[in-house]
């Protein structure tokens, strides 16, 4: 057992899921409320586990790529 951590994201049209360290886009679930978009991020992972092999998703889950924290911040740019 492997613990991922995931990003949950809230958006006007509902919530958007993805393992954190994975290119944007490689994994990705989705639902209508924060639990929904959860497990379907995990299956998801399991999908993609089970389609292009355990050994590239542990890849993906290295040490030296696994984020220990996130953060989401704001900035102005001039534009």
């Amino acid at each position: 057992m492997r613990h991922v951590k995931v990003v949950i994201e809230h958006h006007a049209d509902g919530y958007v899921g993805y393992p954190l360290g994975f290119t944007r886009g490689a994994i990705v679930g989705e639902g209508d409320t924060y639990a929904a978009a959860l497990k379907d991020t995990e299956g998801a992972i399991r999908f993609f586990i089970k389609h292009y092999g355990k050994k590239l998703f542990l890849k993906h889950l290295a040490e030296e790529k696994q984020a220990i924290e996130a953060y989401i911040a704001e900035t102005s740019i001039a534009v």
